[in-house]
């Protein structure tokens, strides 16, 4: 036994003795940094520092009143990263330094271990930060500086440019204008180094709207713009005094416009459009350089032990901060010589366990307010690329150039009102696909096919209305990147692929749902044309694909949008429906990964969404019950992707727990400016962590515990095929004899959507 322990007490000082020599390196190389870069005290579009700002901090060390709430000191952690600064309860609090072991650098303000106030953050790479920081994001005014020259000076929101700013490239180009969300969006002017120059509207980062751009030789278009083109009306003035005027576009078939020569042109002949896209094409906007990586992504290496060991380490009385070696085994604390602190911390957590019900002992953290929150670990991406030799190659095949054919056929332009002949359910067109080609169909590879489109003149008014255009949903769809089939089919046994860019889903249908659909067809179109934010699910199109020969089978598609396809990483989906029975998630915690969708009573959170929002989605959801509730429709249940801002997969990292609820609500306020935010996408909100009592596990909604997490929500109502049908009535009625009615899926419409409702308004409320 004693060798055991000395072995033990052998390997911890090998350990310690590391750990000494790693941090005392660190000390020195942190000193040789910090001593050339300090905060400036200058304004945003000041990128140099004044030599009196140099040591800001320095100068506080000496001259600052320390209080008794913050003192000074110096910290060298146990990963070899070091802080300079006032402290407070633990964390960073004022003014302070901070260096992390990948070189990344912080010198400015703090409030509870995250920079807030005015600071500068620097990367390995050379590239600079300086300006107002909120809650750890770059948010307000402020300059950064990229390694390669780029320099960007104006407003940001939560680490993206967000409003008026200006930035120099390294090409030596320039833009000066309004940002949306890191994109150049709004009004602005770009010029570029050979002195061109482009004043007008842009979108998503790229020229479009309207605006006049002007060549350095006088030349100058002035009109429409589409995706970085002339698109529509326009005039094109030659320096001579000729001009172009018309409609105009890549397509020469779709140009419309006449040439007016002026008195002094040399030029006799008819004047070409397309001399403008040739020139166009060489004028490239610079993408600018990216953030290596966001100043909020950086933890801090703090251990978060109790305030009475940090009270131990006060300054001396002449005011200066003594160096604090923190031992590789500081997080241990509570377990050692702070015997006090162990209580205090026991005695809350038997209270709060008290409080809820549940064995302190108990690791399921469903049940119990102690264990953190486990968000999801990342799972591999969804399905299974249907390439060469897949079983449904050759239907995938069959799909895609059914899709191109039906998409890319002339038609004459659609209005949005529709006559009720559109809906006929025999509005359908069959085209036949040899191998060998056709008159309408190109010569291709599979076997042959027989491809039907259900009510084309109807979908193809739903793209239009839901704003699709029709070569970006061919090449989403037909394009050269293979589908994606989903590992296992649904439910009803329909089968799902997936775009190879997420953005649609396709889902196998029986017949008796094509009636269904078809039936309910012109009340979804009028319901979604009338209510622009309806949660409801996005239908773009439904076909059937009917092979020939020896083997004969058909296949009907529908293809909707991919409610939780996101620019955020979705870490947890949930899907609801307000019902009990069977609604939980039947795996061990080991296999469930951010893919996999979770049910009513895995849930364990309440959604708390602005004011503003919440009022818009109660009102919406009403909407959307009350038009399924006449379609005759059950079953459909909301599906909701969370996308975590500030919590790590990893539960032993628990640095970003727990925001103020003034924190959270000006970030909410600094996004609430964005006015392309839409009803259930990408929707910046707040949740509340709920602990289920075990005596009470079939509860939808548990109790609160205050814990709140910054959280970017995606949401929408899916599955609105399934009618009450005789089906459906005998599966309620025999249910009904072993359950309680309430707790089935399978219940009467209406009853349905007012249970589907209870349930919604009590885990979505308004963030007070």
């Amino acid at each position: 036994m004693m060798n055991m322990l000395n072995k033990e007490n052998s390997t911890v000082s090998r350990a310690w003795e590391a750990t000494l020599r790693k941090t005392h390196a660190a000390k020195k190389r942190a000193n040789s940094i910090f001593g050339t870069i300090a905060l400036a005290n200058a304004t945003a579009t000041n990128t140099t520092t004044s030599s009196s700002s140099t040591n800001a901090v320095e100068e506080n060390d000496k001259n600052c009143t320390i209080s008794e709430a913050a003192y000074f000191t110096e910290k060298i952690l146990p990963n070899g990263e070091y802080y300079k600064g006032q402290w407070c309860d633990n964390f960073p609090e004022g003014q302070g330094k901070y260096y992390w072991i990948d070189g990344c650098m912080y010198v400015g303000e703090w409030h509870r271990g995250k920079t807030m106030g005015r600071g500068r953050f620097r990367w390995p790479s050379g590239a600079t930060y300086e300006g107002e920081f909120k809650s750890g994001y770059m948010d307000g005014t402020g300059t950064y500086v990229g390694s390669n020259g780029d320099t960007y000076k104006g407003q940001w929101v939560m680490n993206l440019k967000h409003g008026n700013g200006i930035e120099y490239y390294a090409n030596g180009d320039r833009y000066e204008g309004e940002w949306r969300r890191g994109l150049r969006y709004g009004i602005g002017k770009y010029q570029w180094h050979n002195k061109n120059h482009y004043d007008g509207e842009w979108k998503n980062g790229v020229i479009h709207g309207n605006g006049c751009f002007v060549w350095s030789n006088g030349d100058q278009y002035d009109g429409c713009w589409e995706d970085g083109m002339p698109k529509g009306n326009g005039t094109y003035q030659l320096s001579d005094g000729s001009f172009y005027v018309g409609y105009w576009s890549k397509e020469e078939n779709e140009q419309n416009g006449t040439y007016h020569p002026s008195e002094s042109s040399s030029n006799d002949v008819e004047w070409d459009p397309k001399i403008v896209y040739n020139q166009l094409a060489d004028c490239k906007i610079s993408p600018g350089e990216k953030v290596p990586i966001l100043p909020s992504q950086k933890k801090l290496a703090i251990s978060y032990s109790s305030n009475s060991a940090e009270k131990s380490r006060r300054p001396s009385i002449d005011g200066r901060g003594s160096l604090v070696l923190e031992r590789p085994f500081d997080k241990m604390d509570l377990w050692g010589e702070n015997d006090n602190d162990f209580n205090s911390f026991e005695m809350s957590r038997q209270l709060d366990c008290e409080f809820y019900g549940v064995n302190p002992a108990e690791s399921n953290y469903k049940f119990n307010p102690v264990l953190p929150l486990k968000v999801p670990k990342p799972g591999n991406r969804q399905g299974e690329k249907i390439s060469v030799g897949h079983k449904n190659y050759e239907l995938m095949l069959n799909l895609q150039l059914g899709i191109r054919h039906s998409v890319g056929r002339p038609a004459p332009p659609t209005s949005l009102d529709l006559k009720p002949s559109a809906f006929d359910p025999k509005e359908k067109i069959w085209t036949r696909f040899p191998p060998e080609g056709s008159k309408y169909t190109p010569p291709h590879q599979s076997c042959e096919f027989k491809w039907k489109d259900y009510t084309p003149v109807v979908f193809r008014s739903l793209r239009k209305l839901f704003k699709v255009d029709p070569a970006d949903y061919m090449l989403s769809i037909c394009g050269n990147d293979a589908l994606r089939e989903l590992s296992s089919p649904g439910k009803s046994g329909s089968f799902f692929y997936l775009t190879d860019d997420d953005i649609y889903m396709i889902k196998t249908m029986k017949k008796a749902e094509v009636k269904v659909f078809l039936k309910m067809l012109a009340a979804y179109y009028n319901h979604v044309r009338s209510f622009e934010n309806s949660l409801v699910i996005k239908y773009y199109g439904l076909h059937c694909v009917k092979v020939t020969g020896a083997i004969q089978r058909k296949v009907r598609f529908i293809i909707m949008g991919n409610l939780l396809r996101s620019e955020y990483t979705i870490h947890t989906r949930f899907d609801l429906k307000g019902s009990s029975l069977g609604r939980v998630t039947n795996k061990p915690e080991s296999e469930i990964n951010s893919t996999t969708i979770l049910k009513d009573l895995d849930l364990n959170f309440i959604f708390k969404l602005q004011k503003a929002w919440f009022h818009k989605f109660c009102w919406q959801i009403n909407r959307d019950c009350e038009f399924l509730e006449q379609v005759r429709t059950m079953d459909y249940s909301l599906l909701v992707g969370l996308h975590f801002r500030e919590i790590s997969s990893d539960p032993r990292n628990e640095s970003s727990r727990l925001h103020s609820r003034s924190t959270s609500d000006q970030l909410l306020l600094d996004l609430e400016r964005q006015a392309n935010m839409v009803l259930g996408a990408n929707m910046p909100a707040r949740v509340e962590r709920t602990i289920r009592k075990p005596e009470c596990e079939l509860q939808l909604v548990g109790e609160q515990t205050g814990e709140y997490y910054k959280v970017i929500l995606s949401f929408g109502i899916i599955d609105i095929l399934q009618d009450y049908d005789i089906t459906k009535k005998l599966e309620h009625a025999y249910k009904s004899i072993q359950y309680d009615p309430t707790s089935i899926s399978a219940v009467d419409p209406k009853l349905y959507s007012k249970r589907f409702r209870d349930f919604i308004f009590k885990a979505f409320t308004e963030d007070t």
